[in-house]
């Protein structure tokens, strides 16, 4: 009989080897469902006889992703568009954060996505992708906004209560519940039953723990932001650029004439030729240092990542694309495409390499990578490594620069998302100091941005540490 069956208590992992009576099972059949420890959980969370998620809901909805290919149809600036909410943008403080944001037009938010707007005291819940399960935020007052597929967006009737519901849903109990419902393989997803039937133990002790944290995270923050303010200055200062006061924003100063020498080898749009790139690249070229094209400091041609038809091959490969890019330069290993495809040598990443993406909202994002393991870079980015007359990291550093993204911004055709092709990223002027000054600086940059990040990693201990007390206040 197998109710007589036991297993033996040497070195097997419990919560990986365990037996189940045909009684026991519910409507799934997945083993991660009924693992030990998340069944036990859910066991004590319903002892204090929680409501479920569905009851504090009057209605809900996910919305869609437009068609990048058509992005001169549904996407624009952030001066005139509409904030268009992803993954991302949602916090496990249950604050939205808006670094990494794109933005809609008002034909594509009132129309196509009419169902999915979001505004104040809205609850917004992650249900789809790898990572952290139900990540929560609420819409702050005065926000008006949408969402794509991989968020839907929960009408509560009240703030406060969308709080709560956030504070317990990001907490580690509120994510283990989740990913305990979620389906699929290599990306997880929470259907609406499976969401709705979270159970939920409503205290709003838990608020006050999590205002904690929130404090803690715009300090943090306000001083990381102070550090990194002070990257541009030092850069300018040793590389004895002195840039020009912006003039003022008058009629007069926003027309201006140019030769037609000086446009016919390059670009006849008016765009280019504004004042302030003009100024831009004279002040670079009056610095102390040489100034060369980047394409006279790499190594080889820059290599343009694809994602080539599916193939049918063994083993499977990690993908880096343009949302593992963080707007802070870090990259996000946690949301990888991982597939089976055929790549060239070339398009494999190698410690080193500075990667730039060139197409789409976030169009002259960039980082270093400086992993060991097998990644291939995907769609809409180009990488490249420098030759012995400059050090990638120096590279890395100056590209990020205001002085550099100016001349970026300038470079970028299209409307809309836009495009920056690689021959314009070739030609852009780099100051090219002694290797040893290169050296001094990129180390001196590389810790000014190692603090702001340790005082970002301070949040996640905050958390940490509120998700621990959040569980005795809930469970005790």
């Amino acid at each position: 009989m197998i109710s007589s069956y036991s297993i033996s208590n040497g070195q097997i992992n419990k919560s990986r080897v365990f037996i189940l009576q045909k009684s026991e099972l519910e409507k799934r059949f997945d083993p991660f469902y009924y693992i030990p420890e998340l069944l036990e959980l859910e066991k004590k969370v319903l002892a204090k006889k929680p409501m479920k998620l569905r009851h504090y809901i009057k209605s809900i909805a996910s919305g869609a992703t437009p068609k990048t290919t058509e992005s001169e149809k549904y996407y624009t600036e952030k001066d005139n568009g509409i904030p268009f909410l992803r993954v991302q943008n949602l916090s496990p403080t249950g604050v939205l954060e808006f670094e990494d944001c794109k933005y809609i037009n008002e034909e594509t938010h009132s129309g196509m996505l009419k169902r999915s707007q979001v505004s104040a005291g809205d609850l917004l819940v992650k249900i789809t992708g790898v990572g952290r399960m139900a990540v929560a935020s609420v819409v702050p007052d005065g926000f008006v906004g949408n969402i794509n597929q991989h968020v839907c967006v929960i009408k509560t009737g009240g703030k406060e209560i969308s709080e709560t519901l956030a504070a317990f849903l990001n907490s580690d109990i509120g994510e283990r519940l989740a990913s305990r419902r979620s389906t699929g393989g290599t990306r997880p997803a929470l259907d609406y039953p499976a969401l709705l039937s979270i159970p939920i133990i409503k205290d709003t002790r838990i608020l006050q723990i999590t205002a904690k944290v929130i404090e803690q995270k715009q300090k943090n923050e306000a001083e990381a932001e102070r550090l990194l303010a002070s990257i541009d200055d030092y850069l300018l200062k040793e590389l004895g650029i002195t840039l020009p006061e912006p003039p003022e924003n008058s009629l007069k100063n926003r027309m201006f004439t140019a030769t037609l020498k000086s446009i016919s080898a390059n670009r006849y749009d008016p765009f280019f030729y504004q004042k302030k790139f003009i100024s831009n690249i004279a002040a670079i070229k009056c610095g102390i240092y040489p100034v060369k094209h980047l394409r006279d400091i790499i190594s080889g041609d820059l290599v343009k990542g694809t994602l080539p038809k599916q193939e049918e091959k063994e083993g499977e490969y990690s993908v880096i694309q343009i949302n593992c890019i963080n707007a802070d330069g870090t990259i996000s290993l946690d949301d990888l495409l991982s597939a089976k495809y055929i790549f060239t040598e070339k398009q494999k990443l190698e410690k080193g390499d500075v990667l730039v993406v060139i197409t789409g909202a976030t169009i002259g994002k960039m980082s270093q990578w400086n992993y060991e393991d097998d990644y291939y870079l995907g769609g809409d980015i180009v990488k490249f490594r420098t030759n012995g007359l400059a050090y990638s990291s120096f590279v890395f550093h100056i590209l990020r620069s205001s002085l550099m993204q100016i001349e970026i911004k300038r470079n970028v055709t299209g409307a809309t998302n836009g495009h920056l092709a690689p021959d314009d990223i070739k030609h852009l002027p780099i100051p090219v100091p002694p290797l040893d000054k290169q050296k001094e600086i990129a180390d001196h940059i590389t810790t000014i941005r190692q603090q702001a990040q340790q005082l970002k990693d301070k949040t996640k201990e905050a958390l940490a540490q509120a998700s621990q007390e959040i569980e005795k206040i809930l469970l005790n």
